[in-house]
This record gives structure tokens, C-alpha cells and sequence, in this order.
């Protein structure tokens, strides 16, 4: 595949009826009903306050492939690919690569695993369980019908799609992970198994595949076992399992343009799938030299602000993302006063010779709201995702 080509396909067809941060059930069901005769739709059970769980199948071939998104509620960057995935097999499905992958695999997916998560933008579900914390226990029916689909499906591969929030980093000096990839640990010891050194394969392919288009981004999400995880419980079983983590293009809260790296990223693995030899599989080299992501950045940072009773320091604003009215608002909030000289801003204010207005009663300090401090009125404010005032 040319995937330059790819990305330009997506900035003009990708799906425009799905935006922004905030996905829900009401926004994909119009369009799963909506979707042509290469599309199978099933529907796989009820989550806790009763929303339909549904997957989508396509393709004919012996090659399973199973993923699923949004089982955290407010991760729903990889939902829109998905969606924007189906958008182009359904247009180029008479075209001989596509053609290719639909007869040699078989795929089915779950755009959104925890729609009361989603509804209420929480990580976890309607009984506060954080679902990538269940895969053993099976508390929750939304885990129950993962179970469900991976038991009856057999996969041979699997696809667990996130999010990850604005604070990491990789690389040296640092860059936003805008893109992460894991191949989860199968025990304590972190063994580089058979199915672990597929998912490596895999996950190399992708970091030379996005390096292309975001040089220095792709990060290596930590692979501490933790076999409540539903990576990891998967990769136990031997199948071969990939987490993504849709990350921060830098400005881009919507995370539209990670949405398409996201996309290519799908297909990539796919195509990496049935590229795959067995001979070739055991070099895992190319999957540590990626690095690995690390907590080193901040929304804002500001240099050299003079705060009373400290004197000048640095101050670092993360938002705190709040729904209100069906709409996500990024507030902006202190979260941490301190010499910050080994973090990065995703913008960045020097504050030298400046003077701030300080609201009466307002005290700086974590956890402060910042939406009513001036300075020069260059500080960051409360925004929301479609009209976003920080850019």
C-alpha cells in the first residue's frame, strides 16, 4: 500500500459524521445501520444500564482478527478509525489489495465495548470497574461479552484500542507520543515468547510505517504483566495480541490527525499479517529500539511565573476534561508548582518580568482553576473541543 496516498484519502473521506472527543452510542448507530452488504452486523449483548453492544464483521478469509475500542469510555480516537476504516473497504473493496485482504481475513470489531463509559466519558463503566481491570474476574457484563466474542471467534490475532492521555513523552530530547504500541507480557518475567515476538514483528512494521509522517513519535507502551488486563490474559492464551494507544499530535485536542494515523496504523497491521513468515519472526531488536513512552510532559508550562509567597518558579497547567451539556470542556488546572526543567509544555509561556492578576480569594496552588487568572491574557482558558481558543 502506498500510504502516503492513504493519508490523503483520509483528509478528504474519512468519516465526517464522527468528531471530536465525545462518541457515544448515538452518534455510531446511525451509522452502523447505515452500513453496505460487505458489513455484518451482530449484536453481542447489553452493558450495565442496558445500551446494545454490537460488533461488525467483514471480510471471508481463515486469517481471524479481533478488535475492539472505547472498552474505556472516554478513549474514543480509535473509534472514529474504525469507523473511517469501513468508510474505505466499503469504497475500494473491487480493488485487487483490498480484494486481497477481505479473501485472506476474516475481521471483526467492536467500534465501542463500554457505551455507558462512553455516555458519561469515564474511563470506567456504569459500576465504576475499569474493564481493561476484569479480563479475570468477569464482574461486568461488558467483560463477559469480550470473553464471548474472543472464545467463539478464535482470533488469531487481536486488536485492543486506546487512548493515552497528554503527558507522555519519548525520545530524548523529548517529542508527544502521538502513536504507542505494546506487545503485553504473558508472565512477571516479561518472556519475549512466540505469540509476544509476532506482536513485535507487527508493532516494527507500524513504527517504520508512522515514521514517515511523525519522525521521532511512535513511543513503546510499558509492558508490566498484570494479568487482569485483557492484553495480557489474551497474550497468555498465545494470541498474539497489539494495544494502541491513539496519543497527542501536538494542538490537536480533537485528535484528528492522530485518528489518521490511527487508520493507517489498521491497515498496516493488516498488511504486515500476511506479509508474516514464521522464519522471519525472532529478531526483536527493531521493537526495543522503539522507546518507551514516559510521563515528561505537561499541557502548559509557565516559566518563571512569580507567585506570592514562593517567589519565581514554574508552574505546570494540565485540563481536566469535563462534559457539559453533551459537550467536552478542556479546564484548565494547576498541577504542579516546582522547577520543572525535566518537563516539556505542549506550549510553553515565559513569564520573566511579567506581572499576573490574581483573582481575591484565589490561591495558587494544585488543583487551582485557572479559568479566571489574567496575565497579559496569554494564559491558557477553558475550551472546548470544537472551538478551541488554545491554538
Amino acid at each position: 500500500m502506498n500510504y502516503t496516498t492513504l493519508c490523503d484519502w483520509h483528509k478528504l473521506h474519512h468519516e465526517k459524521a464522527l468528531f471530536g472527543r465525545y462518541i457515544t452510542t448515538s452518534h455510531i448507530q446511525p451509522l452502523i445501520d447505515q452500513l453496505p452488504e460487505l458489513f455484518q452486523v451482530k449484536s453481542l449483548g447489553y452493558s450495565v444500564e442496558k445500551r446494545l453492544i454490537q460488533s461488525v464483521t467483514f471480510g471471508t478469509g481463515p486469517i481471524q482478527i479481533l478488535g475492539w475500542s472505547q472498552m474505556h469510555g472516554n478513549e474514543s480516537t480509535t473509534t472514529k478509525a474504525l469507523f473511517d476504516l469501513f468508510r474505505w473497504f466499503a469504497t475500494h473493496q473491487d480493488q485487487t489489495e483490498v480484494k486481497h485482504l477481505l479473501n485472506a481475513c476474516t475481521f471483526t470489531m467492536i467500534p465501542l465495548l463500554n457505551p455507558d463509559g462512553a455516555e458519561a466519558y469515564t474511563r470506567v463503566n456504569a459500576n465504576q470497574v475499569d474493564l481493561n481491570r476484569d479480563a479475570q474476574n468477569l464482574t461486568q457484563p461488558e467483560s463477559s461479552i469480550l470473553k464471548e466474542a474472543y472464545t467463539s471467534i478464535k482470533p488469531d490475532y487481536c486488536l485492543n484500542l486506546h487512548g493515552q492521555r497528554t503527558i507522555f513523552g519519548v525520545g530524548s530530547p523529548a517529542k508527544s507520543a502521538i502513536v504507542s504500541f505494546l506487545s503485553p507480557s504473558q508472565d512477571e518475567l516479561r518472556t519475549v515468547t512466540a505469540s509476544r515476538k509476532i506482536g513485535m514483528s507487527v508493532i516494527s512494521d507500524l513504527n517504520e510505517m508512522l515514521q514517515q509522517f511523525i519522525p521521532g513519535s511512535v513511543g513503546r507502551y510499558d509492558d508490566g504483566f498484570n494479568l487482569n488486563c485483557v492484553g495480557d490474559t489474551l497474550q497468555q492464551l498465545n494470541i498474539p495480541t497489539i494495544l494502541f494507544e491513539a496519543g497527542h499530535f501536538p494542538g490537536d485536542y480533537e485528535r484528528e490527525q492522530t485518528r489518521c494515523f490511527m487508520f493507517l496504523s489498521l491497515i498496516r497491521v493488516f498488511e504486515s499479517v500476511l506479509l508474516l513468515k514464521s522464519e522471519e519472526i525472532g529478531d526483536s531488536n527493531s521493537y526495543f529500539a522503539i522507546p518507551e513512552n514516559k510521563k515528561c510532559y505537561f499541557d502548559c508550562i509557565i516559566r518563571n511565573v512569580n507567585i506570592p509567597q514562593i517567589g519565581v518558579t514554574d508552574m505546570a497547567i494540565q485540563y481536566e476534561e469535563t462534559l457539559k451539556n453533551g459537550t467536552l470542556y478542556f479546564v484548565p488546572k494547576i498541577a504542579q508548582i516546582a522547577d520543572l526543567d525535566d518537563f516539556v509544555g505542549h506550549k510553553e509561556l515565559n513569564f520573566h518580568q511579567k506581572e499576573i492578576q490574581i483573582p481575591e480569594g484565589m490561591q495558587l496552588e494544585v488543583g487551582t482553576n485557572l479559568e479566571n487568572l489574567q496575565a497579559n491574557s496569554n494564559l491558557p482558558t477553558t475550551f472546548s473541543v470544537k472551538s478551541n481558543n488554545l491554538l
